[in-house]
């Protein structure tokens, strides 16, 4: 009888909706993230100079450049088919096409490590680049076999590898920093922590493929989907990363340190939460639309943004209140004056890049629409770079704050305006007039606290932010949290202990 009754919670916890189990699974993640992101930052502002934290600042570019042009439409391909074709019987052929794909692919590799090899850039920065090409294949692997978990709603399975990925790669990375490996070493890290985890899963994954064959028509049907993914996220990073090189030509790269701890401290912050809500998002709307149609999915993308508006804003808006406190904790004493007034810059194109990203631009993958995506992160990546080139030369670090806010902007416009007609995913209007009425009084009363410095500040803010805007939600019961939350509570009281 108590077996039975344990079934019957698990098919209880099971039955409710895709998204909510994700959000409830990948809490851990999210906390491991977080702690292990502000840790990164404390950490290597500290054991690497201004230069050496540059140096880890492009070489960190390479790597996600690097996987992002070869590699990266193979894991969207995995994530948005599977589906389909396990529930068609065709998951063997899906895997074996994908996998022998990858491989075939990872012969572009070598001649991209001659060319590092022979530019002309001083050592350490050399081997901050290597260390990022290295990288590419053993995160690629370990992120298809996990687009495959996210995809099947295997939530505990992918909570555990991006928990070991990011533990491994923080321990990793800071033993080679102590040894001696400068910039190269977080990125190493990273390396060598996905590595280890696809050994240990890519045989099960692979059996998957087993009996299924490589399908050339299939091949190309999922380049046709993939490839303007790969060059959307291409020119996300131009967005995101090109800045930092643009500093380095016209600045220093002791610059590019300043600038990336300050943007790392915003970004990751916000990065957590939004990776969070997606990793759970994006295969809960691909399950609504495939298996409920598009009256499934316009109730799961509204449930979506509002949780994502009601977490986030008040992030940003924190985040961005906090700068100084925050600094002063994390980072490193060479680096601190200069992050605290990046920070808040940050802060806020991180909610409208999050926000376009994790959100809005799924429009475009739902309706297999990919070209019109690679068209709405065209217009911000060429605004960007246009921008950088034209502020940095006569405002320095404002001057890429500026334009990076002005195109993250741009970016969620664009991508609105091309999305319309594809997948309409709802703006719960209601819910961000709510969620921006009590970030508002939050801001008010977190500006009453006085600037004592430190950690002291740091938690008094935070304290009285997070009661404030908690206190104003519940009251409005904004976007059916507090419904939903009772509902949750219920379901997570009812699982079965493992």
């Amino acid at each position: 009888m108590v077996a039975l009754a344990r079934h019957n919670q698990r098919l209880k916890f099971q039955g409710a909706p895709m998204f909510w189990r994700g959000v409830i699974g990948y809490l851990p993640v999210n906390v491991v993230q977080g702690v292990v992101g502000l840790l990164t930052i404390v950490t290597f502002t500290r054991l690497l100079t201004p230069e050496q934290y540059g140096h880890y600042a492009l070489g960190f570019s390479v790597m996600v450049l690097a996987h992002t042009s070869l590699l990266t439409w193979t894991e969207a391909a995995m994530a948005r088919f599977w589906v389909g074709e396990e529930a068609k019987g065709d998951a063997s052929h899906h895997m074996a096409t994908l996998y022998r794909t990858w491989l075939v692919l990872l012969a572009a590799l070598p001649p991209a490590a001659l060319v590092i090899a022979f530019w002309p850039m001083q050592h350490d920065l050399k081997l901050a680049a290597a260390a990022g090409l290295a990288a590419v294949a053993p995160r690629s692997i370990a992120n298809l076999i996990q687009q495959r978990q996210r995809a099947a709603g295997e939530v505990r399975n992918a909570a555990f590898m991006d928990i070991a990925q990011t533990l491994g790669a923080f321990g990793i990375g800071v033993a080679m920093a102590l040894a001696g490996w400068g910039g190269a070493a977080p990125v190493l890290g990273a390396a060598a922590a996905a590595g280890l985890c696809a050994m240990v899963l890519l045989p099960r994954e692979l059996g998957r493929a087993r009996g299924g064959r490589f399908e050339p028509k299939r091949a190309r049907s999922y380049a046709a989907y993939g490839t303007p993914v790969a060059l959307s996220l291409i020119l996300a990073l131009v967005l995101a990363t090109t800045d930092r090189f643009v500093i380095a030509a016209y600045l220093d790269e002791a610059s590019v340190g300043v600038y990336h701890a300050g943007y790392s401290l915003a970004n990751r912050t916000l990065d957590v939460l939004f990776i969070w809500l997606g990793g759970a998002g994006a295969p809960a709307l691909i399950m609504a639309m495939e298996r409920g149609g598009r009256p499934a999915l316009a109730s799961a993308a509204r449930e979506q943004a509002s949780l994502m508006i009601l977490l986030t804003l008040p992030a940003a808006a924190g985040v961005a209140m906090t700068a100084g406190p925050l600094s002063d904790l994390l980072v490193g004493p060479a680096l601190r004056e200069g992050a605290a007034q990046v920070t808040p810059w940050i802060a806020a194109s991180g909610f409208l890049g999050g926000m376009t990203t994790y959100y809005f631009s799924q429009a475009f993958t739902l309706a297999r629409r990919t070209g019109r995506l690679l068209a709405a992160m065209a217009i911000p990546a060429v605004a960007n770079l246009a921008l950088n080139l034209v502020l940095i030369p006569h405002m320095g670090l404002t001057g890429a704050l500026l334009a990076t806010l002005i195109s993250f902007g741009l970016g969620l416009i664009a991508t609105l305006a091309l999305g319309r007609g594809l997948v309409d995913l709802p703006i719960p209007w209601k819910t961000l007039a709510e969620a921006g009425f009590a970030t508002l009084l939050m801001g008010l009363a977190v500006n009453q606290v006085p600037a004592l410095g430190g950690v002291v500040e740091l938690a008094l803010k935070a304290g009285v932010g997070a009661l404030v805007y908690g206190v104003v939600v519940y009251v409005l019961d904004a976007g059916g949290l507090r419904s939903r939350a009772g509902q949750l509570l219920r379901t997570v009281r009812a699982r079965p202990a493992a």
